[in-house]
């Protein structure tokens, strides 16, 4: 690590601890030539991911387009904004736990419905109704029933 001082490079850690969210580490660092001190963050770089959309095109993953479809979809719903972000970071969370390089933008679609039927029926239904595009009410009836079986 240079040192931001002097540009040397021999620079030792002096202190470290994890940053609020714990998605990174703040470093406390003590330069070994001019000893002046400065403090780096270091967070872990995650794997580009590309989206393959139905007509196959391809586009980089974007959490705000999720972020929008949730929103929307729990849009005057009894949902703290916290438990909302919550659903977001899990949807995230198994996207990247599933360690691909690229993924079907239907499987995304379909881990954000597994997420809000867990969080709110309603909030479910509207993303369902978008995502499955539905065409009539028999189809919406069927998707109201699935939930009340459950």
């Amino acid at each position: 690590m240079k040192c931001p001082f002097c540009g040397q490079e021999g620079t030792k850690v002096i202190d470290s601890r994890p940053v609020d969210d714990n998605s990174s580490i703040r470093r406390r660092r003590q330069c070994e030539i001019c000893n002046k001190r400065f403090t780096t963050y270091e967070k872990v770089e995650a794997i580009p991911l590309v989206i393959v959309k139905k007509d196959m095109t391809r586009e980089s993953y974007d959490r705000s387009k999720i972020e929008k479809g949730v929103f929307k979809s729990c849009h005057k719903r009894p949902i703290p904004v916290e438990k909302i972000n919550e659903v977001v970071d899990s949807i995230e969370n198994t996207i990247f736990n599933l360690e691909l390089k690229e993924i079907p933008s239907n499987k995304i679609g379909e881990i954000v419905m597994d997420k809000l039927k867990d969080l709110d029926a309603v909030a479910y239904v509207r993303f369902a109704s978008v995502y499955r595009e539905f065409k009539d009410v028999s189809t919406f009836m069927e998707e109201i029933k699935k939930i009340l079986d459950s």
